[in-house]
This record gives structure tokens, C-alpha cells and sequence, in this order.
């Protein structure tokens, strides 16, 4: 059974390289450029999506409280936007891979719309938690992922998922610094409109710009008469040789850095004593280290390292953040903590999104991504539960602790399996 997924899977990829060359024409320097112009146009998409997600998350702490929801009840209203980005992570996925990516970045960026809309119009608590639906379908960063697995080659594909990075900075930065500065000026609803305006120049950039992309015809009959929401047909590939495995340490091995960083608004106040300003230069810290590191040096790592090692590395460094992060007892040895944590956190994302995207067929590739996005919105749901307890009982030296723990655990058991990973390098 494992010998036939892995052919089937290898088999997968090598139609998925024939359809690129099919649809762009990659005969010539025309194709390379129609190609180049398609998967810059995703990271347009993703960068402007972002940036309008984290202009919201800074606005909406004050709009929150302004229609008097109380702390607990801000804690419901971001558990409910986290579980909706879970169950909508997958689904999202296997609606890319039945009906293609453009129909795919369409609905993310229509979906963003209506957000933004409902939010303009929450005069009240209800409102406010109705405005989180669409959130189920903004899935713009796994639908510029799945543009980009469509349109390179396996031996590309880290380098170019790892660009993502550059967007999620980009975001961090300037939808933090637009959200604070529009509210301050023009009013609390304001943030909404730009939002709300954006996506729509967003959905139509993806109807112009984003070709219809068909299927690999060998793998019509995976997708054609499946449901969009068979859970069937998403657990399905966590049966392929090493997918669980992979999975798993993508999972564990962020987990408790995750928890710290879900809490992480409450412990800049109570741990390192810092005001809101303070706080939202740190952000900007982060997305800073996040384009830089995702966008200069994975890419270069990708071109001289196999993939296993990379994910060993990635680990190593985890374990070794866990240390730091337990004897940390100022801001500023958080900052020094915090080069090797986004270098762990990006590498471990970009090389486990990479070789999943790999161990599946080419048909599946929309929903291993889309399982892979729902790894976050898992820690946002059951972080604040967790890392409350911790932090609570234990100090922020817990999540240190933690992370050390887990992740030495998980370098060991790396070290010692033999995961099939189908180890390729750029040339």
C-alpha cells in the first residue's frame, strides 16, 4: 500500500509538471516570465490580505470594548475566529483542489469582503461575533501556497513557499502601523472601510490576473465525485508514507512557543511591564526578523541543504529557544531569543509545508496545505485555555521548559526514524 501511494503521489508530481508547462507554456523565456508574473501576483494577494487582517486585529481589541465586551467575552470572540480558520482550513483546501486556485483566491478575497462589510456595521456584541462567519473561507496565504506548489517544481518549492515569509512581514508591519494611525484620525470604523475596499480590488486582481488552472486529467477521478466537505477524503492523506509523521512534528514542534505567543499580549503588560506603543514596535521587530529570514536565508539554506536536515535543524533550534526563553528575564533578552525562534518557527513551516505538498498527488495538494494552515488557528482555540494555566501557575519560564522538553524529544525521534521524505536540492 505504502509503494503504491508513493507512486501514485511521485506519479502526481510529474503531471503536475507536465500541466505547467501545458498551461504557462514553458517553452521558452515567455513561459519562465508568465509564470514569474502569476506567482508574483499571489504574493501580491497574500501580502494585501494580510496587511488587512492585521490592521484589523489592532483595531479590534478597542472596538470590542467600546460596545462593552468584556475580557472573557474578547477571549470567546478570538476562540470563535480561531475555530472557524480550523474547520474552514481544510475545507478550503479540497475546494481549491475540485474547482482550481483562482476560484479558490476568489472566495478568500470575496470572504474577506464580507468580513470587513459586517464589521463596518457591528453596533453591537452580536453583530460583532456574526461579522467572524466569513472568516471560515480567508484563506488567502494556503491559496497563494497552492498557487505557487502548482507552478514550481518539488526541487523549487521551499524557496518560493519561503518568500511567503516576506509577505507575512510586510503584513505585521505596515497593517499594524495602517490600523493604528487610520482609527486614531478618521475613527474606529475607518480601518473596516480600507479593509472592506481592499479585498474587493483583491477578488478582482484574482479574476484578472490568476489563469484557470486544470487538474492533472490522471487525477479526475480523486476529486470529481468526492464532497467538498468529506472528512473522509481529507483524513485519506494522512494514510501516505510519512505524512502523519511529518504532520505531527509540525504540530508538536510549535505547539509550546505557539501557547506563549497566544498569551503573548498579556505577559508584554505583566512579564516585561511594556505599553501598547512598546508592544506594537516589538511587532514590527518580528516582521522585520520574519522578511528577512524567510525571505534571504531559507532560500539560500534550500539551495545547499536536503530537507531532512533542514527539519532536523529547525528542532534543534526550537529545543535550544526553549532554554533561552526559560532563563529569559528581560524585553531585550526576549529580542536576542527571538532571531533563533522565527528562524525555527519559519523554517519548520516552510520545509514541513514543502514536503507534505510533495508526499501527496498533485490533486491533493490545495487540501494538504489547507490542513496545514489549520495548525495555527488549533493553537489560537485551545491556546488561551492552556497557556493561561501555564502562565498562571507556573510563570512564563513554563513555556520554556516546555519547548525544551517537547523538542528534544522530537530531535531524538528525527534523528532515529526513517521518515520517507523525497529528499530533493535546487541546483
Amino acid at each position: 500500500m505504502s509503494a503504491m501511494n508513493a507512486k501514485e503521489s511521485s506519479g502526481g508530481e510529474e503531471e503536475a509538471s507536465g500541466m505547467r508547462t501545458e498551461i504557462l507554456g514553458e517553452s521558452g523565456y515567455r513561459g519562465e516570465v508568465k509564470r514569474g508574473q502569476v506567482i508574483f501576483i499571489a504574493y501580491l494577494i497574500a501580502t494585501l490580505e494580510l496587511t488587512f487582517l492585521f490592521m484589523q486585529m489592532g483595531v479590534m481589541p478597542y472596538l470590542a470594548k467600546s460596545l462593552g465586551l468584556d475580557s472573557v467575552g474578547f477571549g470567546y470572540l478570538q476562540t470563535t475566529f480561531g475555530v472557524l480558520q480550523l474547520v474552514g482550513g481544510p475545507i478550503f483546501g479540497r475546494f481549491a483542489d475540485q474547482f482550481g486556485t483562482r476560484a479558490a483566491l476568489i472566495l478568500s478575497c470575496a470572504s474577506g469582503s464580507a468580513f470587513f462589510l459586517l464589521m463596518s456595521m457591528s453596533t453591537s456584541i452580536p453583530l460583532l461575533f456574526l461579522s467572524r462567519l466569513p472568516a471560515v473561507f480567508m484563506h488567502g496565504l494556503p491559496g497563494a501556497q497552492k498557487v505557487i506548489t502548482d507552478l514550481t517544481a518539488p526541487s523549487q518549492r521551499a524557496d518560493a513557499l519561503g518568500k511567503l515569509g516576506l509577505c507575512f512581514g510586510i503584513g505585521i508591519i505596515v497593517g499594524s502601523a495602517l490600523g493604528g494611525v487610520v482609527s486614531t484620525k478618521f475613527g474606529i470604523f475607518v480601518p473596516m472601510y480600507v479593509g472592506l475596499v481592499g479585498n474587493l480590488i483583491n477578488t478582482m486582481i484574482a479574476m484578472i490576473w490568476i489563469p484557470l488552472q486544470a487538474k492533472p486529467k490522471s487525477d479526475h477521478h480523486v476529486t470529481e465525485n468526492s464532497n467538498v466537505f468529506s472528512v473522509r477524503e481529507i483524513l485519506r492523506l494522512m494514510k501516505f508514507p510519512g505524512v502523519m509523521e511529518i504532520f505531527m512534528v509540525k504540530v508538536f514542534a510549535g505547539l509550546p512557543i505557539g501557547l506563549f505567543l497566544v498569551m503573548f499580549s498579556i505577559i508584554s503588560m505583566d512579564f516585561f511591564g511594556l505599553e501598547a506603543v512598546e508592544s506594537g514596535y516589538l511587532m514590527s521587530y518580528f516582521g522585520v526578523l520574519q522578511m528577512v529570514i524567510q525571505g534571504l536565508v531559507i532560500g539560500k539554506l534550500t539551495n545547499h541543504c536536503t530537507e531532512r536536515t533542514l527539519l532536523r535543524l529547525s528542532v534543534f533550534v526550537f529545543a535550544g529557544v526553549g532554554l533561552g526563553m526559560a532563563l529569559m528575564r528581560t524585553v531585550w533578552h526576549y529580542c536576542i531569543v527571538a532571531v533563533p525562534l522565527v528562524f525555527a518557527f519559519s523554517t519548520l513551516g516552510t520545509i514541513t509545508d514543502s514536503i507534505l505538498t510533495k508526499a501527496v498527488p498533485s490533486s491533493d495538494t490545495g487540501t494538504m496545505l489547507g490542513i496545514c494552515a489549520s495548525v495555527q488557528p488549533l493553537t489560537r482555540t485551545v491556546g488561551p485555555t492552556i497557556g493561561g494555566v501555564l502562565y498562571r501557575h507556573f510563570g512564563v519560564s513554563s513555556f520554556g521548559y516546555l519547548q525544551l522538553i517537547v523538542n528534544i524529544g522530537l530531535f531524538v525521534y528525527l534523528l532515529k526514524s526513517k521518515i520517507p521524505l523525497r529528499e530533493m536540492k535546487s541546483e
